[in-house]
């Protein structure tokens, strides 16, 4: 069984803590180092706990709180070999901690396996991953190919539902931006995700948790209506929540047969 709290999750911050046959990983660090280490404990985990971080990309709300955390904690630092380059840039120090992974690499951490896809986004090496039964896709423009291929059918899905297109369109951003989040490079509206749900579910996906929404071109209550009523042809019903912006989640977990 693979379970995922999400610590943050939105254009402020995005965290989680995935865990697995008592190994406990933290994907990404966009909040500060304070507020990852009171929400790991108030999972019950020590920062020293933890086997690794895995990163998807180098924007400030994915890696904010990384340059503190791993100067505090030493913990081994996973990303694509571009990302790596990237962290290395920004982050004086933590070569060492670095542990670039190949293209089509699978990586195996006493018993959780964690496989990197990538994805769609203006980072250069932007992944996803898929830990164990477990997979998360967010910052992408579009569902990739390698992304269909690893997570279509997987137990749980944390899945970003970034905006409401209109919302985006009529909204306050200026041309520039939303033409970057529209494009290709940019990320998954709700409709987006809805298609994708919908393929996942149908392949046997379980649960399904929309993440990475913006503040000012979508709402709960927008994504959930356009992924429910995709998921409402399904002859099984598909659970389908939120994660919270700004604080810790219930743990989604899901097993496979």
């Amino acid at each position: 069984m693979t379970t995922i709290h999400t610590l943050a999750s939105g254009s402020s911050g995005n965290a989680a803590l995935v865990s697995c046959c008592g190994v406990h990983v933290l994907l990404d660090a966009g909040i500060s180092c304070r507020r990852i280490v009171v929400a790991l404990r108030t999972l019950g985990v020590e920062p020293e706990e933890l086997a690794a971080v895995f990163i998807t990309h180098t924007h400030t709300d994915h890696i904010g709180g990384l340059q503190t955390f791993v100067k505090k904690y030493a913990v081994p630092v996973y990303a694509s070999r571009r990302t790596c380059a990237g962290l290395a840039y920004r982050i004086a120090g933590i070569e060492p901690l670095l542990r670039p992974f190949a293209d089509g690499e699978t990586i195996s951490l006493d018993g959780l396996t964690v496989t990197p896809f990538p994805t769609c986004h203006d980072a250069p090496g932007a992944c996803g991953y898929r830990f164990g039964d477990a997979g998360v896709l967010t910052d992408s423009g579009y569902v990739t190919e390698e992304a269909a291929e690893v997570l279509t059918g997987v137990p749980l899905l944390v899945l970003e539902a970034n905006h409401d297109v209109d919302a985006l369109r009529s909204g306050p951003y200026p041309y520039y931006l939303k033409q970057r989040i529209l494009g290709p490079e940019g990320h998954l509206s709700n409709e987006d995700a809805a298609a994708f749900a919908l393929v996942s579910a149908r392949a046997g996906t379980r649960e399904i948790v929309l993440a990475h929404l913006s503040r000012e071109n979508n709402t709960p209550a927008m994504a959930l209506n356009a992924v429910g009523r995709a998921l409402e042809t399904l002859d099984v019903p598909v659970p389908l929540s939120v994660a919270p912006r700004d604080t810790v989640s219930q743990g989604y977990h899901t097993k496979t047969d």
